[in-house]
């Protein structure tokens, strides 16, 4: 299969998570009793609509890249007793972060389904020492050690070791291993890659000298290590965060849809089979959803976190001033924050598109 139909089936997925994300505010809307006006899959021109029962219109348009659920009274006042904004404040926040939740649910559904197949988990357990390592001793680690923490991040699985060991300041880490059951901490550990020769190849290879575990899967160890999966995305999404504000990363290295379009049809296209596409495909739109979700209740005006953030804020500025908040005001705010999110979804299309031009 072509570039081309990888593109259309990027574009799909994002359709699937936009249109799962407003299903999410939808359903838990319908559940609270707020009204829903209209619940769209795609944007663009309309190709069908009917109103339900509940006199909400379902709409199917042209374009398949988003998608939208109407609440009555979301951006302003309303007589309508079953208004969002004169819904109780615990339904409006389950109502704004359930999108978020249906993402971050399907992420880890995808997980589930790629690692269904998986025959072992390769996990964080030293079972050798490569020869000549300097590490191997009672002040330092052990055969059985598995690791918990480096630097104060939780090690989930074995190439989480030298990701954490990569990110710290200077030459030393804090480590914490489990051994016989206990937790035991090296301080200011001074682990560094090495050069080893590698036995089977002969060549020099850097590496910090150890030997991982393999553990066979059953049903308990592929829910687990989903699990563990998901929260590893979670990680990294507030890692890229934390890069961006530092400035380890710039602004242009950002990517936006253009960009994971395109990562998403070269991983097709490089891939052996078709199955091995699906099953790696499947869980790049896994760390995609949860990436949507992540970034989704940041607390930015126009996404549902900035929603939250507003809702919270009022709710305590009503309850001090005994008066309630102009909802206006937040739509304007929130306005704002629209534009500049365009503005900043543009440059980074615009830079994602240089780039492959580029290529």
């Amino acid at each position: 299969m072509g570039t081309f139909f990888y593109v259309i089936v990027a574009i799909l997925i994002f359709g699937v998570l936009i249109g799962v994300h407003e299903w999410g505010h939808f359903i838990t809307a319908r559940l609270c009793g707020v009204r829903v006006n209209e619940f769209s899959l795609g944007m663009g021109p309309l190709l069908w609509q009917r109103e339900s029962k509940r006199g909400t219109l379902i709409s199917l348009r042209a374009l398949p890249i988003g998608g939208y659920c109407a609440l009555e009274g979301e951006d302003g006042d309303s007589d309508d007793p079953a208004a969002f904004s004169n819904a109780a404040v615990w339904k409006r926040f389950l109502i704004l972060v359930a999108g978020a939740g249906m993402n971050f649910l399907l992420g880890l559904v995808l997980i589930l389904v790629c690692f269904s197949q998986a025959e072992a988990f390769s996990t964080p357990v030293i079972t050798e020492f490569m020869e000549g390592c300097p590490y191997e001793g009672e002040d330092g680690l052990l055969v059985g050690d598995v690791f918990y923490k480096i630097n104060g991040q939780r090690i989930y699985f074995t190439s989480d070791v030298s990701t954490y060991l990569a990110r710290r300041s200077g030459d030393t880490s804090d480590i914490t291993v489990i051994r016989d059951g206990k937790k035991v901490t090296l301080e200011d550990y001074p682990m560094t890659l090495r050069e080893y020769v590698d036995e089977e190849t002969g060549e020099t290879i850097l590496r910090y000298g150890l030997y991982f575990g393999v553990q066979e899967t059953g049903v308990w160890a592929k829910l687990r290590y989903s699990w563990y999966s998901a929260l590893d995305f979670v990680r990294l999404v507030w890692l890229g965060l934390e890069d961006l504000v530092t400035g380890a990363v710039g602004v242009k290295q950002m990517s936006g849809v253009v960009g994971i379009v395109d990562v998403i049809a070269d991983v097709g296209v490089q891939s052996e089979t078709g199955y091995d596409a699906f099953l790696n495909i499947a869980y790049l739109a896994a760390f995609i959803a949860i990436n949507l979700a992540v970034m989704n209740l940041l607390p930015i005006p126009a996404l549902d976190g900035g929603r939250v953030l507003f809702l919270l804020v009022t709710w305590l500025l009503e309850r001090v001033l005994r008066r309630r908040i102009d909802p206006k005001y937040e739509a304007y705010i929130h306005t704002a924050g629209l534009v500049a999110l365009m503005g900043l979804m543009i440059f980074v299309m615009y830079n994602d598109v240089a780039k492959i031009i580029a290529r």
